[in-house]
């Protein structure tokens, strides 16, 4: 995220007073017959930190630093505007730092030219996210694309000064140790020889992996149990609704998997789309590498020994068509999370290691799985290798 400032609060030298100068006067020879219109981008929110006015697109990362009058320009551009419209408006400034400050907010993506590329991205995020925003579509919108680091030298140098600030906080709570309430023993424990409380207490993320294939039998079983359709149920008003081993809010499942084939016996490696109320899987692409594997999970080396990734995205419609307010984003969070665990676990009854992963370069994911990144957005991956010589911890 790079953060600029409007041109109300910073000089200008002659050379680029000129150059503005000559670029207001292209656009102005370039619609003498039909004047550019502008209007304001649909995700801008606005705030102040470190004493500073900061103006931001959190669709599309753009910051700037402002003047507070810009928030008064920025409103004028609520519909379709041209720039001599918008100066009649403001008579009590000079039309030349206006305009100049038109063309700043269109170059960073807070004004956006009529019939441009931008416009119909805008307006499609407009149409799909309108029952969720603002509050959603930030949280979801304004985290994607973050920097991670993967050098356990930073990574440790980071988590030493933070136990340098403080303490790191207890890892449970009890109410019993800071006040006198009173406590209830529990029954002992019985026996947990059972399959099911086994793999529970099994299951461990893991870094390292055999060099074996995956065979396909176990790959078709994880997608079967994981994001599989397992059956139907009838809803006397919705109709059909799906059924899969993991919970839904309102039995929407909105989340669909791409599997990143790298190394499974009888599955050429590849990029593919899980057809889960077919069972089937659909060939995306060829043009995949551990290297590929590596950057979708924010160059994470250790990904490459994976034998396959499971990318989680949300088809956001499906529970947005039922949901109309923002606080419905969490149950698709929730979602991801609990087709995570089933995944996990179930890999691990299949004896294999399983791990999963937040750390994403989403839109690498999502121009390579052929998805908007607006409707359809990437959210977990998951992968699973067999398990190394040496037992993870």
């Amino acid at each position: 995220m790079t953060r600029s400032s409007t041109v109300l609060n910073r000089p200008f030298t002659k050379s680029r007073l000129l150059a503005k100068r000559r670029l207001l006067a292209r656009v102005n020879r370039k619609h003498q017959t039909s004047p550019v219109q502008w209007r304001r981008a649909t995700s801008i929110f606005s705030y102040w930190t470190e004493g500073q006015f900061i103006v931001e697109n959190y669709r599309t990362k753009n910051v700037l630093s402002a003047n507070p009058v810009t928030a008064r320009v920025l409103h004028l551009f609520s519909d379709w505007r041209s720039l001599d419209e918008v100066c009649r408006e403001l008579p009590e400034y000079n039309s030349r730092s206006i305009r100049r400050s038109v063309i700043q907010l269109a170059r960073n993506g807070l004004l956006l030219p009529k019939d441009s590329s931008q416009d119909k991205e805008d307006q499609q995020f407009l149409e799909s996210w309108s029952s969720w925003t603002p509050h959603a579509a930030i949280l979801h919108f304004g985290t994607k694309n973050m920097p991670y680091t993967t050098s356990d030298q930073e990574t440790t140098k980071r988590l030493q000064s933070y136990l340098e600030q403080s303490a790191q906080p207890d890892s449970s709570k009890s109410l019993s140790r800071k006040i006198n309430s009173q406590t209830t023993p529990l029954p002992a424990l019985t026996s947990t020889n059972s399959d099911f409380f086994s793999v529970l207490l099994r299951r461990r993320t893991h870094r390292e992996f055999s060099s074996t294939p995956l065979d396909l039998e176990r790959l078709s079983a994880m997608l079967h149990y994981t994001w599989g359709v397992t059956g139907f149920i009838n809803n006397w008003l919705l109709g059909p609704l799906p059924l899969k081993t993991s919970p839904s809010a309102g039995a929407r499942h909105p989340c669909e998997v791409y599997v990143v084939s790298l190394r499974v016996s009888g599955l050429p490696r590849g990029l593919y789309h899980y057809a889960a109320d077919r069972h089937i899987l659909e060939r995306i692409s060829t043009e995949i590498s551990r290297e590929k594997a590596s950057e979708y999970c924010a160059g994470q080396a250790w990904v490459e020994g994976a034998a396959a990734l499971f990318l989680t995205t949300a088809v956001f419609p499906r529970s947005m068509w039922k949901y109309r307010f923002s606080r419905a984003y969490r149950t698709v969070v929730a979602d991801a999370a609990h087709l995570c665990q089933t995944f996990c676990l179930v890999a691990t009854h299949l004896g294999l290691a399983p791990f999963c992963t937040m750390a994403l370069k989403e839109t690498v994911i999502e121009r390579d799985l052929g998805i908007d990144g607006i409707t359809e957005s990437i959210l977990y991956v998951a992968g699973v290798g067999l398990p190394a010589q040496q037992p993870s911890t």
